[in-house]
C-alpha cells in the first residue's frame, strides 16, 4: 500500500473543508482499492470486507470515506524530514553526521592527491620523452604530490577535533531550527 493513499484523491476527504462535497464513484472505488489491498494482506476476513464494502457504497460524502479505512492506512502521512532539516535527531545522529562528513573531507582529500598527481606525473612522463629518450629532470609533480599528502594527514590526524567542531555545529543549527519552530508556533 502507498504512503498515503489519500493523495490520489481529488478533494482529500481527511481536510475538514472538504468532508462535506458529495462522494463520486471514482472516490468510493479508491476506498474500495483500500479494502481489498487489505484484505489481500490479511488485514481483514472476508467478513469484514463485506461489511466495509457495503459501508463504501453508502457513503454519500467524503467524510464518510476515512473511517472505513482508518484502521488500514494512516489518516495522516508521517512527517517527511527535509534533508537539512535536525529537528528530532538525537545526540547519536548528530555525531553518526558530524563521522559522515569527517569522513567525506578525508575521501575528498584521499580523492583530490590521487587525482592530481595522477594528472601531474603523466604530464611529467609525457614531457620526460620530448628528446631521443626520457629525459628525468626535475620531479616537480612531488611537490604537487606532497602538498596535497600533508593535507590528506592533516584531515586524518585532526579526526577527533574535526568531528566535535562539526557536532557543535549541527548542534547549533538544530537549537536554531528548533528555535525557528517556535517562532511559527506562537
Amino acid at each position: 500500500m502507498t504512503p498515503d493513499p489519500w493523495v490520489a484523491f481529488p478533494h482529500d476527504p481527511r481536510d475538514p473543508a472538504h468532508s462535506g462535497l458529495r462522494a463520486s464513484d471514482a472516490e468510493r472505488e479508491l476506498v474500495r482499492q483500500m479494502l481489498t489491498t487489505g484484505f489481500a494482506e490479511g488485514r481483514l476476513d472476508r467478513e469484514e470486507y463485506e461489511e466495509r464494502s457495503d459501508a463504501v457504497d453508502t457513503a454519500r460524502t467524503l467524510g464518510d470515506l476515512p473511517p472505513i479505512v482508518a484502521d488500514l492506512v494512516p489518516l495522516r502521512p508521517a512527517p517527511v524530514r527535509r534533508t537539512g532539516e535536525l529537528v528530532g535527531l538525537d545526540p547519536t545522529d548528530l555525531d553518526r553526521r558530524a563521522q559522515e562528513t569527517w569522513r567525506a573531507e578525508r575521501r575528498s582529500a584521499v580523492l583530490s592527491l590521487l587525482g592530481a598527481s595522477l594528472i601531474c606525473w603523466s604530464i611529467w612522463v609525457a614531457t620526460g620523452f620530448s628528446g631521443p629518450g626520457f629525459d628525468p629532470s626535475f620531479a616537480w609533480p612531488a611537490i604537487v604530490s606532497a602538498a596535497l599528502l600533508v593535507r590528506v594527514l592533516q584531515v586524518a590526524a585532526t579526526r577527533e577535533e574535526r568531528v566535535a567542531q562539526e557536532r557543535a555545529r549541527l548542534e547549533k543549527r538544530q537549537a536554531k531550527q528548533l528555535r525557528a519552530r517556535s517562532w511559527k508556533r506562537d
